[in-house]
Formats: C-alpha cells, sequence, structure tokens
C-alpha cells in the first residue's frame, strides 16, 4: 500500500474557503484605514496651524506689540505686524506657509477663514478663522474631520 504524498482535494477546499471567510472578514479594517490616515494628517495640520499661530503671537508680543511695519522672523521667513498679521497673529493667507503646510499635500482657500483641505477629498477640511478683536486668538474648527467626510 502506498503513502499519500500531497493533499487532498477536499483539505485544499477547506483551505480556500477559510481563507476568504478571513479576507472577508479582514479587508472591510484595511479599506478604512485610508480615511484614518487621511483624518490623521489632517489633525496633524490642526497641531501644526495651532502651533505656529501660537509661536507667532509670543514673537509678536515679545517684540512689543508692533503695530507698525515690523518684521516678525520665523523659521523659514518673516511676517510683517501690519500686512500679515492681525491682532498679532497670522492672516488666514499666511497660516498655511507658517505652519509648514506644502501646497502639495494641502489645498488652501480663503482670506479671513482659510480653509485647508486635503487635496484628493476635499471634504477632509479644516478652517483657521483670524482673531476679531484685540485680545482674543484664531479660531480653528475641525468638526469636518470625520472619517465620513475623509
Amino acid at each position: 500500500m502506498k503513502k499519500q504524498a500531497g493533499f487532498t482535494l477536499i483539505e485544499l477546499i477547506a483551505v480556500i474557503v477559510i481563507l476568504g471567510i478571513l479576507s472577508a472578514i479582514a479587508l472591510p479594517k484595511f479599506v478604512n484605514l485610508t480615511s484614518e490616515a487621511r483624518v490623521a494628517k489632517m489633525q496633524g495640520a490642526v497641531g501644526a496651524v495651532n502651533s505656529a499661530a501660537a509661536l507667532i503671537h509670543a514673537k509678536w508680543l515679545a517684540a512689543g506689540s508692533p503695530t507698525t511695519t515690523k518684521a516678525i522672523d520665523y523659521e523659514g521667513g518673516s511676517l510683517d505686524a501690519v500686512t500679515d498679521m492681525t491682532f498679532g497673529y497670522p492672516k488666514g493667507t499666511k497660516i498655511a506657509g507658517v505652519a509648514g503646510l506644502a501646497s502639495t499635500d494641502f489645498t488652501v482657500t480663503g482670506t479671513t477663514t482659510a480653509t485647508v483641505a486635503d487635496p484628493t477629498k476635499a471634504t477632509c477640511s479644516f478652517t483657521y478663522a483670524e482673531p476679531t478683536a484685540a485680545g482674543s486668538a484664531p479660531v480653528v474648527t475641525t468638526s469636518s474631520l470625520t472619517t465620513t467626510n475623509c
């Protein structure tokens, strides 16, 4: 009597069925990772915008809160205290550059309220609104940063 030297057809079919079931369960979890990664990228950009605004404001305060033309230097450039800032914070048109957000990774639209969006999915965005009065801070709204929108 010869010994069996391989797998039977039933064993091979059982393995294929098990792999099919496992992939059907795992695939939706991997598909959702794209949205979660996009949300995480945008949350990182929110942190960069908040930090950049706070840093520029601190430098503006340290410079004596100038109301005339004066350069507020930061790593990568400088802002004019009058034309590029509102109440000591970067204008909406300048915040992306100050925060170091690359134009290939983010699209920025708007002036006093800048909308920063993912270029591959425009609904995945947040807004930076300039302060409206002295002593107030810019408002960053992140309500659109959900896996549904991203």
